[in-house]
């Protein structure tokens, strides 16, 4: 077999097996609904109001979108390394030609996909009962290229979160252990404002703070977002084969 054909053949095994399991599918796509009904739909926003949520409803659309582009590839991936290592499945994959950074990769590519579902479901929803208007303009075509890399970078993330915990357990509780301080101290939904200044250079090394930035320059503050892009592309080149060195060895 090729190494397409091997990346495609594990992705295919991988969709299957998400499909499978509905609570993960509730999960990954219901969710952030949730959120963004009690948030979006009930608290609303505050603009001019002072505290949390006093910003326009737009500026939260990145917020929303990093739920599940941080939370899920964490999770998933970490989960099916603990899983895939507890039942021996690794073991089985020496004996064929799948490598681990073969591996990571097609995991990554269905993390890519469902999320990216899952991303166009919550910005639909976002438009639809909040307030929040989106920015129209040809930099709309690169929001798809955000939440990859976003999602590959957590792929490569979560992989290391799975092969270090160990158990399922000790993922999820890894997983949300790095995912709670990220979400809400990465310029999503607590603005730099009401933060400390000593604070600041940690929210700069947040690797979802680029993905909020880049995102939130395209759909709601028009503005440069080809830097933010570069950094995050950068990130999950590093982290993806950080997580292929840590699955464990298939080769």
């Amino acid at each position: 077999m090729s190494r397409t054909s091997r990346v495609l053949t594990e992705a295919t095994a991988a969709a299957r097996s998400f499909l499978r399991r509905r609570t993960a599918v509730f999960f990954t796509f219901f969710f952030p609904v949730i959120l963004v009904v009690i948030f979006g739909a009930l608290v609303r926003t505050q603009p001019t109001g002072g505290g949390l949520f006093a910003e326009p409803a737009g500026y939260y659309i990145p917020g929303y979108l990093a739920v599940v582009v941080l939370f899920t590839p964490l999770s998933r991936v970490g989960s099916e390394i603990a899983r895939h290592r507890d039942g021996g499945r690794f073991e089985k994959l020496a004996t064929t030609p799948l490598t681990r950074g073969e591996w990571l990769l097609a995991h990554t590519l269905v993390n890519v996909a469902i999320i990216g579902a899952a991303s166009l479901l919550i910005l639909g929803l976002v438009l639809a009962v909040t307030d929040a208007a989106l920015v129209v303009s040809p930099a709309l075509l690169v929001l798809p290229v955000f939440v990859a890399l976003a999602v590959a970078l957590f792929c490569g993330l979560g992989a290391v979160l799975g092969a270090l915990a160990d158990s399922q357990d000790g993922v999820i509780a890894a997983s949300n252990t790095v995912a709670l301080p990220l979400l809400f101290l990465s310029e999503t939904f607590v603005p730099p404002a009401l933060l400390p200044g000593w604070f600041l250079p940690a929210v700069a090394a947040s690797p979802l703070t680029y993905f909020a930035r880049g995102t939130r320059a395209i759909v709601h503050e028009p503005g440069a977002w080809v830097g933010d892009l570069a950094v995050l592309a950068a990130l999950a080149a590093g982290f993806l084969a950080l997580g292929a060195y840590a699955v464990p060895r298939t080769d």
